[in-house]
């Protein structure tokens, strides 16, 4: 069983000394890009012993290599100097140089490197994605072995990224069978059908034509609502969370349509809608049974102190009861207006939990929240605002200085 498909979407894709960063960055990465830090640990995955997996299975692939020249034009003077994407697009060339010129006669062969590597026991890992990288740089003009490339690396290290120039250039060739590929017995292609026409995939070539209209994408979403892979309906909740951000409403229709047919697409619409519920969205709140009619209250709002520095961590605390005549489900979240480089103040709502709380029921609260530099979040002196925020509601808050 295979460790790794890529890093966007796998947990333990890097060796042991890194596992405490990666967890953290990927629990928090759901929405934003990968961080800068993220991508200056990967580019060193390109080391000593990826090249002598890659160099003995190349060898075995094309019955002979010349080793010390492959790592002379690996390591070249500007090696050291290049970055993750820049290792990546270079070990595709230089293999490339050691494969026959023409696509139709290389593509086989980095086919049966895919393979060799299984045979090898090689799981694959973020580094392996060089391999699509290599079909997306030299199989633009050659469709038709492209995708018969990608159908099959995808399931051993994702295509994600190499398969979009392909939609870009041939959008409804690729699209169509995107359409096949929706109902593949490989769960790893079945997710490539839905992951590699996201419209806002981070880190990856944009698709501006399906931000502005997602229509190729909705039977390929229909054919996966009921998948039985969640690694699968992961990608297509995600891909409904991209389309969600320019196209609200077209979300929360599928999601009325979706909403109740099977457990897998419930979980879908709402893991797919966490935008639209953090942006306090009243149809999609009230699609989740959310509703905006009743009037919870917030009692005893208080936080730790008025003034505190970057880096410190705020406590606040509060009382919520509602008064209706039966149980009702909240949303509670709070919200935190942070004073931007350009002066203006802008909230982020966090999640606090989502319950169905008794009538006439005092339930305490305590949380705390860092304000300290992340690679994600960069934070700016000036007044704040801690607010309470249920059901989409704000219903207390508390303003704070935040200093150097």
């Amino acid at each position: 069983m295979r460790a790794v498909r890529v890093a966007f979407a796998y947990e333990n894709i890097v060796p042991a000394g890194l596992a405490t960063i990666c967890s953290f960055l990927f629990s928090n990465i759901k929405e934003f890009l990968i961080s800068k830090i993220m991508a200056e640990a990967l580019k060193y995955l390109y080391n000593d012993a990826f090249f002598a997996s890659l160099t003995k299975a190349l060898s075995q692939v094309t019955g002979k290599l010349d080793k010390k020249l492959f790592l002379k034009k690996i390591h070249s003077t500007a090696w050291d100097g290049y970055e993750l994407k820049q290792r990546m697009h270079h070990v595709a060339t230089v293999v490339h140089d050691f494969l026959p010129p023409e696509f139709k006669k290389s593509a086989p062969l980095i086919l049966k490197l895919v393979d060799q590597f299984k045979k090898n026991n090689q799981g694959a890992g973020f580094e392996h994605i060089f391999l699509a990288h290599f079909i997306e740089l030299y199989g633009m003009n050659d469709l038709d072995t492209s995708l018969k490339a990608i159908e099959k690396i995808t399931q051993y290290i994702s295509c994600e990224f190499a398969i979009r120039p392909f939609i870009v250039k041939y959008e409804k060739q690729v699209m169509k069978q995107m359409l096949l590929w929706s109902k593949h017995k490989s769960e790893h292609v079945r997710r490539l059908s839905s992951e590699g026409c996201r419209p806002r995939l981070p880190w990856a070539m944009a698709l501006p034509r399906f931000k502005k209209d997602p229509s190729l994408i909705w039977p390929i979403l229909e054919n996966l609502k009921n998948d039985e892979s969640l690694y699968v309906r992961k990608s297509v909740a995600n891909n409904l969370n991209d389309i969600s951000r320019d196209h609200p409403e077209q979300v929360i229709k599928l999601a009325k349509k979706w909403k109740g047919t099977s457990r897998e697409a419930d979980w879908i619409i709402k893991h797919g809608s966490r935008t639209l519920l953090r942006k306090a969205d009243t149809n999609s709140l009230g699609l989740f049974g959310f509703s905006d009619k009743i009037k919870p209250v917030v009692k005893r709002f208080a936080i730790g102190k008025t003034s505190l520095r970057i880096g410190d961590k705020l406590d606040f605390s509060f009382y919520l009861i509602h008064t209706e005549k039966k149980d009702e489900k909240l949303r509670v979240e709070f919200g935190v207006y942070y004073m931007k480089s350009n002066g203006k103040a802008n909230r982020k709502l966090f999640k606090i939990t989502e319950n169905n709380y008794a009538p006439k029921t005092e339930y305490m609260f305590k949380r705390n929240h860092s304000f300290g530099n992340l690679t994600t979040r960069k934070h700016y002196p000036g007044k704040h605002k801690l607010v309470i925020v249920v059901n989409g509601k704000e219903l207390a808050g508390e303003e704070f200085m935040l200093k150097k």
